[in-house]
């Protein structure tokens, strides 16, 4: 149950990315797929049959990759959000914080291979 719960929250935020600029598909989506693989059968199926979604849960899955265009688009929305959380937030502490997170995250996401052949024509046109 709880299972369920968490992958629908995350199935919701991933699908809102779509539309959303600030607000990342994909490791919501990985998220949801997660979830879903130990709460619901059906569920986690079906969202690897989407034509949206299985483009790039099936590049993370079988190669743990994603496709350059969802590379760059992730690097500048971390950059860009973490630049407007940095404004935003009054206390030089959190400031310094919210740095190191973006610096962690953005050289664990720019690690990540890249894998053109799977899914290039389908994920996140």
């Amino acid at each position: 149950m709880l299972w369920n719960l968490a992958g629908s929250l995350c199935l919701l935020l991933g699908a809102l990315g779509v539309f959303l600029p600030l607000l990342p598909t994909t490791p919501f989506i990985l998220l949801a797929s997660a979830c879903f693989m130990r709460g619901s059968d059906r569920i986690h199926r079906w969202l690897h049959q989407h034509p949206t979604f299985g483009p790039i849960l099936d590049n993370w899955h079988q190669h743990r990759a994603v496709t350059r265009k969802v590379k760059q688009r992730g690097a500048v929305l971390i950059v860009l959000s973490f630049c407007f959380s940095i404004i935003v937030v009054p206390k030089v502490w959190l400031k310094v914080m919210l740095l190191v997170f973006m610096c962690t995250l953005l050289s664990w996401f720019l690690r990540l291979p890249v894998m053109e052949s799977v899914a290039q024509n389908r994920e996140n046109n």
